[in-house]
């Protein structure tokens, strides 16, 4: 079963411990943003905080998902993975957060959801009493709106803090090496960007995913309230359920990569494209080179070459990476 999640309290949102940020175990940071002028409007009632929200509408247009009833929620793929099974669509952010009032005492709602989308741009003003200092880390801000929904595991590249201003989540978090027991679907048609668990998670069918049994045991569990937190480490699966009828959730993104360097998911994509599918052989080699020059990588790979004529085996600066961006591409589009 799933354990709980480590709970840190009284910390301050305007000066957080190095220790918090770079974690590499999910943390929650228990009445984190307690203080905030949204949280105190959330406490109030559902209506203060949609009207808290509005305060800071100027006519922005946003993107959401709508999903039918009969959904339950779960914003996800058609039976056979061949299309999506909501919309997705372009709307003014006060209809929106009306729709979603209008709905609110339905026993089964049509699921409502804006997706990531950047606060200065949607909520201009928001962040001026709303925010985490998080010093030189060039955090992008983040909100979340929606009523009762859920968002199948998935992971995020950056380091993030996911504070709920409004409602209350439920976060059932995995480390990356739970990928082989959690089913992945497909890496490139995705419901949102990011490749997704195909377990239901509310009606987990084992005779079809067993091995979902054993990532249960490795999972950890989280219940947060208007003014806690959570900390995410990058890579770790999450699987994240809305559960009021208004939700609010601000993230806070980072990597702690410079901002020139590429994602390596491409990397990915590409081994995919000319790795994968070689002769067991080679692909062992090619492990063994990838390890050498990636993985395992230390003084001693280079130490055999003078020091001026190491290039790419030198540390990755931003000038060498731009030089083989562009062979890259030349070699991709011969």
């Amino acid at each position: 079963m799933p354990e709980r999640m480590k709970e840190i309290a009284g910390l301050d949102p305007r000066s957080l411990p190095d220790d918090v940020l770079s974690s590499t175990q999910p943390l929650v940071l228990r009445g984190l943003i307690s203080s905030w002028p949204m949280v105190q409007a959330a406490l109030e009632s559902s209506a203060a905080a949609r009207a808290y929200v509005l305060k800071f509408y100027r006519d922005a247009t946003v993107g959401a998902f709508l999903g039918m009833p009969d959904i339950n929620g779960r914003f996800f793929y058609n039976d056979d993975l061949s299309n999506f099974n909501f919309r997705a669509v372009k709307i003014k952010l006060d209809t929106v957060v009306n729709e979603i009032a209008r709905h609110e005492a339905a026993a089964n709602p049509p699921a409502i959801y804006v997706g990531s989308t950047t606060v200065d741009t949607c909520l201009p003003g928001f962040r001026a009493e709303n925010d985490l200092d998080l010093g030189d880390r060039r955090a992008l801000a983040s909100v979340w709106i929606g009523n009762q929904t859920r968002i199948a595991a998935h992971h995020d590249l950056p380091d993030n803090i996911a504070c709920v201003a409004a409602g209350h989540r439920r976060f059932t978090v995995f480390p990356p090496e739970q990928i082989d027991n959690l089913y992945v679907g497909p890496v490139d048609f995705t419901p949102a960007g990011q490749a997704v668990s195909l377990v239901d998670f509310h009606e987990p069918d084992l005779d079809r995913f067993p091995r979902f049994a054993t990532a249960l045991e490795h999972a950890q569990i989280a219940e947060l309230g208007p003014g806690d937190a959570i900390f995410i480490p990058s890579l770790w699966w999450h699987h994240v359920e809305s559960l009021d009828t208004f939700n609010v959730l601000v993230n806070y993104w980072w990597r702690q990569s410079p901002a020139w360097m590429d994602t390596p998911m491409h990397a990915l994509t590409l081994a995919m494209m000319t790795v994968r599918d070689l002769p067991p052989a080679q692909r062992d080699a090619l492990k063994k080179m990838f390890d050498h020059y990636v993985f395992d990588v230390n003084d001693a790979t280079a130490a055999h070459i003078p020091e001026g004529a190491r290039r790419s085996l030198a540390p990755m600066t931003e000038d060498m990476m731009r030089e083989l961006r562009v062979r890259l591409l030349q070699r991709l589009n011969r």
